[in-house]
């Protein structure tokens, strides 16, 4: 009846009307979406296919253009007045805030996030990690400057130049560390860094970031020291760190992250402290 010629599109004037005089079970936050998104065509009105994309929490590609050229208007109100949220969606609401600097993009991410598939890849890498570090402790009964024994650097994870032939080393190396110090800093930053741009970006993008920082790792030292081997995963966080700092910095004025300004000079201090150290 409201689309006679069977064109696909109806009036959103029209279609906003018929949500509310018949009272259709419709999110609010996802109407406001699609009112929004129909006032960023010249024709103010509502596709199908973009209204069963919404409900289906799908995120179309011409959802992700209006949010590009900034055509749409804002929901009237913000995800921090979210009340009574659970723990899970407080942290999914954080992870926003952190990772999103467009108060549209936070509401899309936090009303269509699923907890399946979860942030697997940054647990499963640190969770890796530090049961090499407990198996090689265990086994040498040396817990601080591992590479200082002679059978650690027999393993065949570490990368040194000389073993360039083995090409899994330069991956490998990223689960040995030298000690519980370069293990709890890079633990730390990639889980708290690491695990909410996963959640954001995918598993895909972001094991593509941290083994590109990791390979980078070992390419740079091919050239720089012959002789230096090299293990832990710090290649990897310096690309996590990078890739949230640049986020940060150009994103600045839309960014809500709390003291942003005081986290990004911790967060250089410690990366520039831990290539201070490696130097």
């Amino acid at each position: 009846q409201l689309d006679p010629e069977n064109t696909g599109f109806i009036g959103v004037e029209t279609f906003a009307s018929l949500v509310h005089s018949h009272e259709l079970p419709l999110d609010p936050a996802k109407l406001d979406m699609l009112v929004a998104l129909a006032q960023g065509n010249d024709e103010g009105q509502v596709c199908y296919q973009e209204l069963v994309d919404l409900i289906s929490s799908k995120r179309s590609s011409s959802f992700k253009r209006a949010i590009a050229n900034g055509q749409r208007a804002l929901p009237r109100d913000v995800l921090l007045d979210e009340t009574g949220l659970g723990i899970y969606k407080r942290f999914v609401r954080y992870v926003a805030y952190e990772i999103l600097p467009c108060e549209m993009d936070r509401r899309w991410y936090f009303y269509q996030h699923r907890t399946c598939p979860p942030p697997v890849f940054m647990a499963a890498v640190t969770l890796t990690q530090i049961i090499v570090f407990l198996c090689y402790g265990a086994r040498l009964n040396k817990w601080v400057l591992q590479t200082y024994h002679p059978e650690y650097m027999k393993s065949p994870l570490v990368y040194h130049p000389g073993h360039r032939a083995r090409a899994w080393r330069f991956l490998t190396y990223m689960f040995m560390h030298v000690g519980l110090e370069q293990l709890g800093f890079n633990a730390l930053l990639q889980l708290m860094i690491g695990v909410p741009l996963e959640m954001v970006h995918g598993i895909l993008r972001i094991s593509f970031l941290y083994l590109a920082g990791v390979l980078a790792g070992s390419l740079t030292v091919s050239i720089t020291d012959m002789r230096a081997p090299l293990v832990g995963g710090s290649g990897g966080v310096y690309a996590l760190c990078s890739a949230h700092l640049a986020n940060v910095v150009m994103n600045w004025a839309g960014m809500r992250c709390p003291y942003k300004l005081l986290r990004m000079v911790l967060a250089l201090v410690c990366m520039s402290s831990e290539v201070g150290r490696a130097v």
